[in-house]
């Protein structure tokens, strides 16, 4: 197919382009920006007038539930949502039933993503079944696919199998995927240790529970050599451990999740369980200053985070409800939020939903360019739309801004050159 995206604001980080422009796609691939191509012929015309058009988003920790959680979400819900949230490429954590510790189970998912809108990619689990005793089989993970391994939200507790998978992975020259919290100083915790907790009456996982595991990960890091990419920072004094790695040449990116960047501990009504989510949300300075960093770039990501679950899962007391946030459908209203607020601008976070996620796979991304890969989100800033469970797309509907109005829309995906998703756009 032969399509022209004329009259849309193009926003590419890559290039530098901010201003009204037409793109030009034949195929997969964009074949003009601006400057209509010889010869070209367009089959399909879309009217982007009064939208931004930007690269699509990349979310690099989605927990698409299937195979073994169907009941929660599955690869064809969470796919579907995410295509109509702007994604165009979801990596598929490993604390699947079973665990992607396997080839099998790489190929069950590959199998079952075929005729999906985006693309799904896996990461392989560091440790087999993520107990953190035995190292999974790196080696063939890396041979089927896997853009990295992790242990999840599991924590391996003997620092020298620690050491040998990042040894391991390093080898193979595969990113490894750490959410940084100190198994013994979390314990039995629930939200962030402050006043929020105490008036509240429950368990809190210190900020020391994030910073000891990020400056243990990091010291083993530059014994081993590994590439790792740090998920769900929550703490705002993580970034400086992370400025030091850096400064050793340390080759480490980070993410927050968007809930991190939009909630704080204060934000949490009553005991409602759709606040319930790990890492906790922490201080209103804490939330500030993370988004700060992304703005800055000393924070390289900005990440949904998705954790669907069923409603069982939530509808229970706080302790005995499953951590996470469904945070695919509100994903762009919630970073124009950011924008609109003045905390990042628009240029950084498409930056940091888009190109940065395809850098810490170790992908190489042209953004909107000639011969780049057509993959492309369009959204109305201004658009505004009531968030409740019929509207939201992904099977799991425990979000905390269920009934709130949100500001901004996502039109339409492409990907790889083909429509993929489509509301009301102007032909």
């Amino acid at each position: 197919m032969k399509l022209l995206i004329k009259n849309g604001h193009v926003i590419d980080p890559v290039n530098g382009l901010n201003n009204i422009s037409n793109i030009w796609i034949d195929g997969s691939k964009i074949v003009g920006v601006g400057k209509k191509p010889n010869g070209f012929i367009k089959s399909r015309e879309m009217d982007a007038s009064g939208l931004v058009v930007c690269p699509g988003f990349v979310d690099i920790g989605t927990h698409l539930r299937e195979p073994g959680l169907e009941y929660k979400g599955t690869i064809a819900s969470e796919a579907t949502a995410a295509a109509a949230a702007g994604f165009t490429t979801l990596c598929c954590t490993p604390n699947t039933t079973p665990v992607i510790d396997t080839p099998a189970v790489v190929e069950l998912i590959n199998q079952r993503a075929r005729d999906v809108p985006v693309r799904i990619k896996c990461i392989g689990a560091l440790t087999a079944g993520l107990q953190g005793k035995v190292l999974a089989e790196m080696h063939a993970l890396k041979a089927i696919g896997c853009v990295g391994v992790s242990n999840g939200g599991n924590a391996i507790k003997d620092t020298a199998v620690f050491r040998n998978a990042l040894e391991y992975a390093a080898t193979l020259g595969l990113t490894v995927f750490l959410r940084p919290e100190d198994h013994w100083l979390a314990a039995e915790g629930l939200i962030h240790e402050g006043l929020i907790s105490t008036k509240k009456g429950l368990a809190g996982i210190p900020a020391s529970a994030e910073l000891v595991d990020l400056a243990k990960s990091i010291i083993l890091i530059e014994q081993t050599g590994a590439r790792a990419h740090f998920q769900c920072l929550s703490v705002a004094r993580s970034k400086h451990y992370l400025l030091q790695g850096r400064k050793r040449g340390l080759p480490i990116t980070s993410d927050i999740s968007i809930s991190h960047a939009s909630l704080c501990d204060e934000d949490i009504l009553d005991f409602d369980t759709n606040f319930h989510v790990r890492p906790p949300l922490r201080s209103r300075s804490d939330r500030r200053s993370l988004v700060a960093s992304v703005a800055k770039g000393d924070i390289d990501v900005i990440t949904a985070h998705h954790e669907p679950h069923d409603r069982d899962s939530k509808v229970t007391t706080f302790a005995s409800s499953s951590p996470g946030i469904s945070s695919l459908d509100t994903f762009l209203p919630l970073i124009l939020s950011l924008v609109e607020k003045g905390e990042i601008s628009l240029m950084k976070a498409i930056d940091s939903i888009s190109i940065q996620p395809a850098l810490a796979l170790g992908q190489k991304h042209n953004g909107i360019s000639k011969g780049a890969v057509a993959d492309l989100c369009c959204f109305d800033p201004k658009k505004e739309w009531l968030v409740t469970a019929r509207t939201m797309k992904s099977l799991g509907k425990n979000s905390p801004f269920i009934n709130q109005v949100m500001k901004g829309k996502v039109m339409s995906t492409i990907v790889a050159g083909k429509l993929v998703y489509s509301e009301k756009v102007h032909q």
